[in-house]
């Protein structure tokens, strides 16, 4: 019996690693096994996987050694990084470090790093049309990720930079869900005048994550952006409604207005929407669909994602 080559999947509890643990275990004739990585082994959501079928092993972004000891004897790793546990884009990137000199000593075949633009070669730290957030940054989450794409270069690790989308899942776990203004009706609020934002299921991404393991070198030093559709504010919200069977609107603010919510993180996230407005042409020309559902043929419209976890969205 042939052995089968192992990813390790950082991030496995969550929602991207997640996906691709699924994704690779739930297909009977994968060419991979999974080695599922985790800071809590005991932890319920490791349990789950365990029972999958998936190797479990623990280590810490922030333990290069564990690190080292977690991509051990593995063809590919997937890297993923979340930000908003610490909001922090100085740890992140000394954790992205880690990732990838632990794939460099372990001579890791193929890593596919799940990163984001640095928007500060589009708005220079000079330019005001975005503020600068905390001293050095202009959408702190995407810039730690973009600056460290270097890092995986520098090193020479053979990787893919998977670049996602506008998470839909946010409507479910990050409080972008339809909510009731002052008069009463229901509404999604982004910045994003009549422009189209690129988005995906979290799950997705792990789909095609595989899809680009198992396509293999053809894919090393590619940028690769997924989406499973471009929609403007509008579009989502007649989805929305007619899904939901509830009239929702979209609610176009000025980014100034969604910067100043007062939540942690409405500075960055505003910032993050207007550049997505400002630079829509590029962003969404990047993020191609036909591509992401080559690598995903089971990549979900943004209906279909609402019909899936339609009971999980908040509706007040």
């Amino acid at each position: 019996m042939v052995s089968k080559r192992i990813i390790a999947i950082t991030g496995a509890t969550g929602a991207q690693g997640g996906g691709l643990v699924r994704a690779i275990l739930n297909d009977p004739g994968s060419p991979f096994d999974v080695r599922a990585i985790t800071r809590k082994l005991h932890s319920n959501k490791a349990i789950d996987l365990e029972l999958l079928g998936a190797d479990v092993v623990e280590a810490d972004f922030d333990d290069l050694e564990s690190l080292k000891q977690a991509f051990r004897g593995v063809y590919g790793v997937f890297c993923v990084t979340n930000y908003w546990e610490h909001f922090s884009p100085e740890k992140e990137m000394a954790q992205i470090a880690n990732m990838a000199t632990a794939a460099k000593y372990e001579r890791v075949r193929h890593v596919v790093w799940s990163t984001l633009e640095d928007t500060r070669e589009w708005v220079h730290l000079n330019d005001n049309r975005l503020p600068t957030l905390k001293g050095n940054y202009k959408v702190p989450h995407f810039d730690a990720k973009g600056e460290s794409n270097r890092v995986f270069t520098a090193l020479d690790v053979p990787t893919t930079f998977l670049m996602a989308s506008f998470y839909w899942d946010n409507m479910i776990y990050f409080g972008m869900e339809p909510q009731r203004g002052q008069d009463g009706k229901l509404a999604i609020t982004m910045p994003m005048g009549h422009r189209k934002l690129p988005g995906i299921a979290a799950e997705d991404i792990g789909k095609c994550a595989y899809g680009i393991f198992k396509q293999g070198y053809r894919y090393i030093g590619k940028t690769v952006g997924i989406a499973g559709e471009h929609l403007t504010g509008h579009e989502m919200a007649a989805t929305l409604s007619k899904v939901l069977d509830v009239v929702i609107q979209y609610n176009d603010v000025p980014a100034e207005t969604y910067r100043s919510l007062g939540f942690p993180g409405a500075d960055d996230l505003g910032n993050m929407f207007q550049f997505y407005r400002d630079f829509n042409e590029y962003f969404c020309a990047i993020r191609n669909v036909d591509e992401s559902h080559a690598l995903n043929p089971e990549l979900m419209t943004f209906e279909k994602w609402v019909i899936k976890y339609r009971d999980r969205i908040p509706i007040e």
